[in-house]
């Protein structure tokens, strides 16, 4: 039984995927940033609390990350401070976390002999498509100093597989949505304002198209990659081949819902004009061609489990939907 240690495995995608490989039979490892709360964030409400051994650190802290790797054989290494705006005003709370965390786990690996490191990047790194669908040769775009702190991170992550023969893979996933997700993102801003019981509701620019991906495909993804030889040393995206502008994700949303809302513009949510991504579209055949992965949910059915999981009173309660979460 393989041990694992995912780190920022109390964020979205981090309990997802502990999740996942608990019930595969892995011995999990899960890295919860630390609080005076003692706090898990959505390790809270995972259903394998209590088959997984959670830690609560920093990844900033290299003495730290050199304990938690001992005796680890792989690390999927999503720790990241990712939320766009907030890099606007905190960017280098960004270099800390997501290039020097980077390091430390990169280093902590080497030293520690792990076998596999799935290091997490972002579409964000792409900025505004120049082409589509995207490859992974797509020119890198620093539109944001998130994005920029991303480009660096993988930069660093790669240049320990070069230099040192880290095992190692930077997987590119696109825009993941589904249960628990953060305010922050734009479809649970949509789906709580409507389930709140919002007539109006508020966002920001609706033009710029994503290609989304259901938060259990993406973390599908993952595991392929960790599982594939042929992977090491490679930037490998993760999406669907599918790209929906926010207008039409919004529209399809309201038509799940039954809903009849209004849409306003709020200028607090508007990216600077030169920052903004407005075209986001994977080309995922590399992926496919290196593991057989194909995403398992549409865009409609994935909205729906998305929807079913925030309109329950329990977790709608953990939403400020009239708040602007950055």
């Amino acid at each position: 039984m393989k041990k694992v240690l995912v780190t920022g495995a109390d964020g979205f995608i981090g309990s997802h995927l502990t999740e996942m490989l608990a019930a595969q039979g892995y011995h999990v490892k899960a890295l919860s940033q630390y609080n005076s709360f003692n706090n898990w964030g959505w390790l809270e409400d995972v259903n394998c609390r209590d088959s997984i051994e959670v830690v609560s650190g920093d990844v900033r802290d290299p003495h730290f990350c050199k304990h938690i790797t001992k005796d680890v054989d792989v690390v999927y290494h999503l720790a990241a401070l990712i939320a766009i705006p907030y890099s606007y005003v905190a960017p280098d709370s960004y270099v800390d976390t997501n290039i020097k965390g980077t390091l430390n786990i990169c280093q902590a690996a080497l030293d520690n002999g792990v076998s596999r490191v799935i290091h997490t990047s972002t579409s964000e790194v792409y900025g505004t498509a120049q082409y589509v669908p995207i490859d992974e040769k797509h020119p890198l775009q620093a539109q944001s100093p998130y994005s920029a702190s991303k480009i660096g991170a993988d930069a660093m992550a790669m240049s320990f597989f070069n230099a040192f023969n880290l095992p190692l893979t930077i997987a590119r996933p696109f825009n993941t949505y589904g249960p628990r997700q953060s305010a922050r993102a734009v479809i649970p801003t949509i789906i709580t304002q409507i389930a709140s019981g919002m007539k109006q509701i508020k966002l920001g620019d609706v033009s710029p198209t994503r290609d989304f991906n259901y938060v259990l495909d993406t973390c599908r993804g993952f595991l392929a990659l960790a599982n594939c030889e042929e992977a090491i040393g490679q930037t490998v995206n993760i999406g669907s081949n599918y790209e929906i502008s926010v207008g039409d994700t919004l529209n399809l949303i309201k038509e799940i819902m039954g809903s009849d809302v209004e849409f306003l513009q709020d200028d607090q949510r508007l990216r600077p004009e030169k920052s903004e991504v407005f075209r986001l579209w994977c080309d995922n055949s590399k992926i496919q061609g290196l593991t057989g992965f194909k995403p398992d949910y549409s865009i409609r059915h994935g909205l729906e489990k998305t929807i079913e999981w925030l309109v329950r009173p329990e977790n709608l309660s953990k939403y400020k939907a009239d708040i602007y979460n950055v």
